[in-house]
């Protein structure tokens, strides 16, 4: 899909198809107004008819308009002016997009940034709809050994702004691009079976971005972890046959003495839950346990792309997790690389295991702030459902920004507390610490867990259980969050020119 800043007048748009908008009691939007005028009152001809009436969502497709140079103008309904939000928007442009793609249109020309979305910019509405339209474009069965067809005539999206705007819809597509980018890389990822998608395959995965961006990128083999002495990573792994890696891609776009921004993405690549076996059903979803380190590679694919002026480390923690006679057992108690002791209660909270090694190996590098990202806990499931990431954060305007940065791109998280008063449910009798703290407040004493590794720097946890995969009939990767991540960092970048 090819996409372009036009200004063009929609009495010369030689498109296959000129898209409009039309508010609710057939309110003419002013693209569609000059449309209109252009074509001697028939569009307001048309709706008097009744066949659309604006509300919110809605299309009609109409040929050989008089007056139109373009074959065909798509109206789409935006609902009422005064409720033009982000979702009304959102509605509006997947409506809009379906219809194109299920008509013969080869061009689109996009007349629908004219109108004030509620606390939106111009950028915003472009994002989006570069974000929308690649994802429908998204094919998630890449293995299948036929591929369904797919009649998508559709191959140009001209966005019309005004003259004063061009600049500005410039950047803001370029950026949008490098988002779907990033965020396609974590859907192929989320989607391999577990199979494909190892750690090792992960590591390879991690070596050729580098090498095509010009990254550096280490990857740590059992034998380093085990002199680094990881034993909470390494006990993990002791259960599956796949070798375990622990995988760091160095991003040098700022200065050099910078202090960078590490993101640590959980990398699981299949969770069966080791001898805490999980439950049968929709144990194939366990896959898209290794969400967190998707959505750093794709991050890492949006900042290179867009070379932004930042420092940033990716660093995964990948294993499997699976049962066998050398896996860790409830009871077990192994020796975290930062010397705390840890109880094991449940084999199926491994994420926070393998995870706290990473945080203690990660202030090697001195970092600014740290962020980890992690389909941790099922719990988060239950209290945000699948519309917001969980954040914790021992750092509160490391917290804001993260949120704010949610806003911006419409890929929003919801803050949990981390208060002391939760640290007394991972109280062990036999060691320093035990890694579940019971049903109460599961994510927020997973996060507690994690605070125990992180005290020497500002950090903040993004748990993605409920946001990284859909099930059902749309099952598969959302690639989130990588827009949260990628307006965080070009948010800091934009601190730094």
């Amino acid at each position: 899909m090819e996409f372009s800043i036009k200004n063009t007048q929609p009495g010369k748009q030689r498109s296959a198809c000129i898209v409009t908008g039309v508010f609710e009691s057939r309110q003419l939007s002013a693209s569609a107004q000059l449309l209109d005028t252009l074509s001697n009152g028939y569009l307001t001809r048309i709706l008097a008819t009744g066949d659309m009436d604006g509300s919110n969502g809605s299309t009609l497709m109409l040929h050989n308009v008089p007056g139109i140079t373009s074959e065909r103008v798509l109206l789409v309904g935006l609902g009422k002016p005064e409720k033009l939000d982000t979702r009304a928007w959102q509605t509006a442009l997947g409506s809009c997009l379906g219809a194109l793609y299920s008509s013969g249109a080869a061009s689109a020309a996009l007349y629908l940034f004219d109108q004030p979305v509620a606390g939106r910019d111009m950028a915003f509405g472009i994002e989006q709809t570069v974000l929308i339209a690649r994802q429908r474009l998204f094919v998630a069965g890449k293995l299948k050994s036929k591929q369904d067809p797919v009649a998508r005539h559709l191959k140009k999206i001209h966005l019309i702004v005004g003259s004063d705007d061009q600049a500005a819809a410039e950047t803001a597509l370029k950026q949008a691009l490098a988002i779907a980018d990033g965020a396609d890389l974590a859907r192929d990822l989320g989607n391999l079976p577990g199979n494909v998608c190892t750690p090792t395959y992960l590591a390879d995965e991690a070596t050729k971005l580098a090498a095509e961006f010009g990254l550096k990128c280490d990857v740590l083999e059992r034998k380093d972890m085990e002199k680094l002495g990881m034993g909470a990573l390494l006990a993990v792994a002791r259960g599956s046959t796949q070798p375990p890696k622990l995988i760091a891609v160095h991003y040098q776009g700022g200065k050099k003495n910078a202090a960078p921004v590490v993101l640590v993405g959980k990398g699981i690549t299949f969770d069966a839950g080791g001898i805490s076996l999980k439950p049968a059903a929709e144990m194939d979803e366990m896959k898209y346990d290794m969400s967190g380190a998707a959505s750093v590679l794709g991050t890492l694919r949006t900042i290179a792309t867009l070379k932004l002026p930042i420092n940033v480390v990716g660093v995964i923690p990948s294993c499997e997790n699976l049962p066998d006679g050398q896996a860790i057992k409830p009871g077990d108690i192994v020796t975290s690389m930062s010397g705390q002791t840890i109880e094991i209660l449940n084999t199926d909270a491994e994420g926070r295991l393998i995870l706290c090694d990473a945080l203690t190996w990660v202030d090697k590098f001195k970092p600014d702030v740290v962020i980890d990202i992690a389909t941790l806990t099922g719990a988060c499931v239950i209290a945000l459902g699948h519309q917001a990431t969980g954040l914790l954060a021992n750092n509160d305007p490391l917290a804001d920004e993260l949120l704010a940065a949610g806003q911006q791109a419409h890929d929003r998280a919801w803050r949990l507390p981390l208060w002391d008063d939760y640290q007394s449910q991972l109280d062990s009798n036999f060691a320093d610490i035990g890694n579940i703290g019971g049903r109460p407040a599961g994510t927020i004493t997973a996060a507690c867990f994690l605070s125990r590794f992180t005290e020497n720097y500002r950090w903040a946890h993004l748990d993605i259980a409920g946001t990284a995969w859909k099930s059902g009939k749309e099952k598969g990767s959302t690639g989130r969050p990588v827009p949260l991540l990628a307006h965080f960092l070009i948010n800091r970048a934009g601190r730094k020119i």
